[in-house]
């Protein structure tokens, strides 16, 4: 078991916890990841990055989005509450090294794994430029964290509420048209983002890393669910990945596959939605007693 050490909410659907994992916090590199699983009952194990470890506190730090039935219940546990099962750290950690200038792309929640990315990219000696986008304002996360790393940070919003109004696309264009164009681009976000970072960087032929989340259950490379399609040839995201090529991902196959149970992934979501409404209607009623 591993308890809640501690929670904050970063907007309407966004978390952090840290949550006691001494194993894993001591063995985690910068792009690693955990599969976490709520209770033994049959839950459901999702796929987090890992946003920050402490060694000597024994804590790793996750953050995530309450969109599915396991990340809104999740989202209902507070300090002190335990997760039955933890398992970590998983996939391969990033290439690290002295690249020159480093562009790190984080789009939404995809800001959190991006964070101990370009921390090490800073580490190593890069220049490291970073682009966050959101779709709003509220939803812009780790932004103080962020510029106390960066050499250059260039915020976006989809509404224009916050920073420049553009995708994050826009001005990664506008960096790869610089001369020098940077030596590396690394991109984190939405399946569909990751593709357009991929197009946006290829005809200037700057090597671009994406880090893929796919659908897991085993994260020891037995399952197969999943498995992408990365230069012709497959490949599994948990034990191959999850950096790869972002202009070898065929990122069509894999949206595809992304959507294989979003009608089940729906129901569950609504059912879970509708049993937290009655939870929070009962202890509302329950405290007006």
């Amino acid at each position: 078991m591993h308890r809640i050490v501690e929670k904050r909410q970063l907007s309407e659907q966004v978390f952090r916890m840290k949550i006691e994992a001494p194993l894993i916090a001591r063995e985690r590199k910068a792009g690693q990841f955990v599969i976490l699983q709520l209770d033994t009952n049959f839950g459901e194990r999702i796929p987090l990055t890992i946003a920050d470890a402490d060694p000597e506190e024994g804590t790793i730090t996750i953050i995530f989005q309450a969109v599915g039935k396991t990340t809104i219940n999740l989202s209902g546990y507070e300090a002190g509450r335990e997760i039955a099962n933890v398992l970590g750290p998983l996939g391969n950690p990033t290439h690290i090294e002295n690249f020159g200038t480093v562009v790190c792309v984080g789009g939404g929640i995809g800001v959190a794994p991006m964070h101990p990315i370009a921390e090490a990219m800073k580490q190593a000696g890069n220049r490291v430029i970073i682009i966050m986008g959101a779709r709003t304002k509220e939803l812009v996360i780790m932004e103080e964290e962020m510029r106390a790393i960066a050499d250059e940070l260039i915020i976006v919003t989809d509404d224009g509420s916050y920073g420049r109004k553009a995708l994050v696309t826009e001005p990664l264009k506008e960096l790869c048209e610089r001369n020098p164009k940077p030596d590396l681009a690394v991109a984190i976000g939405p399946p569909v983002m990751m593709k357009f970072c991929a197009a946006a960087t290829k005809p200037y032929e700057v090597p671009t890393v994406v880090s893929l989340n796919t659908i897991m259950v085993d994260g020891t490379g037995m399952c197969g669910g999943c498995r992408v399609t990365v230069g012709e040839e497959t490949k599994f995201v948990c034990v191959d990945g999850p950096e790869f090529d972002g202009h070898q991902v065929d990122f069509e196959n894999m949206l595809k596959r992304l959507g294989s149970y979003k009608n089940q992934e729906e129901r569950a979501r609504h059912t879970c939605l509708v049993d937290v409404q009655a939870d929070r209607l009962q202890a509302a009623q329950t405290g007006a007693r």
